[in-house]
């Protein structure tokens, strides 16, 4: 579990929880040109379809979509490039295990910039619900509201 004691939050992954049962959260870095940072402190971000693998022993971010900078030149970055997310190789060999052994996932919750104003990613280590799972959170949160709205006429 990571600890955040100042964070600005730039994008947040609201399907994921949707997605998947979240088991596991963990915080990395990640190593972005000139422009992708300016793009990011514009908040044009878009992790919707995101996710992270690990190859040769590095971690990489798949599918996040940062905005090409408005103000930038010919050395614009592209938008859906493949990002090296930074973390200890103590924590990438103990995802690895997890992620090859038992079925879990690399999905990226949020995007941040920490206190010293470096862009961070909110990982998850989870499990993707079947359709069954999500219909019973659709059923229990109905519930919950139509319970909500009797205590209240009362």
């Amino acid at each position: 579990m990571c600890y955040i004691i100042y964070m600005k939050t730039i994008c947040t992954n609201r399907k994921a929880y949707h997605d998947y049962h979240v088991e596991d959260t963990y915080e990395a870095g990640i190593v972005l040109t000139g422009t992708e940072i300016k793009s990011i402190r514009a908040g044009r971000v878009n992790l919707k379809e995101s996710y992270a693998r690990i190859r040769d022993g590095e971690l990489f971010l798949i599918n996040s979509h940062i905005s090409p900078y408005d103000y930038g030149n010919i050395y614009n970055h592209e938008p859906k490039r493949t990002r090296k997310l930074l973390m200890h190789k103590r924590e990438i060999h103990k995802l690895l295990g997890k992620v090859q052994d038992r079925g879990y996932t690399l999905v990226p919750l949020s995007i941040y910039l920490s206190k010293n104003n470096k862009a961070k990613v909110e990982l998850a280590l989870a499990k993707g619900k079947t359709l069954y799972d999500k219909r019973e959170n659709i059923k229990r949160r109905d519930e919950k509201r139509i319970a909500e709205r009797e205590r209240k006429s009362r």
